[in-house]
């Protein structure tokens, strides 16, 4: 069976119909935004828990990425992502999601070749280019404020 591009077109926008935009971009704003806020509200608890400032912005992320490895490995945060799209995905705690969900579903190949060798299978990419853009623009704004 050979199809043309015109029925091609029309077979993708039949099985992949038009997402509501503004119901999507309201509600990831709002799940990352209440995101942030637990963030906030966290910092603000270590800091009356007697924590310096420096401890804090130690404490706040680590809690973040520890709350969201727990809700990857029970399966909470999937069905969380699904109603809140990139208001997961945009924070660390779509990191956090990215690093453990490949763990997760490698665990049966064993801790080194399952586990360990999958874990970054998503974050890799991350972690290599966000590095290497880093760099790039470290060494741009080194270069214009000489």
């Amino acid at each position: 069976m050979k199809t043309t591009p015109e029925k091609y077109k029309s077979m993708v926008e039949q099985a992949s119909p038009n997402s509501p935009l503004l119901k999507n971009m309201l509600k990831a704003f709002a799940f990352g935004g209440a995101i942030c806020v637990l963030g906030e509200l966290l910092a603000m608890l270590y800091g009356r828990l007697g924590a310096g400032e420096e401890l804090v912005r130690s404490l706040v992320p680590i809690t973040l990425i520890a709350i969201t490895a727990v809700l990857t490995a029970s399966g909470v945060f999937d069905k969380i992502a699904r109603h809140a799209g990139a208001g997961t995905i945009v924070p660390i705690t779509g990191f956090a999601n990215a690093v453990v969900s490949p763990a997760m579903e490698f665990q049966s190949e064993g801790r080194i070749l399952g586990t360990g060798a999958n874990i970054f299978k998503l974050a890799g990419p991350v972690l290599i280019y966000g590095g290497g853009a880093a760099a790039l623009y470290g060494l741009i704004y080194w270069l214009f404020t000489r």
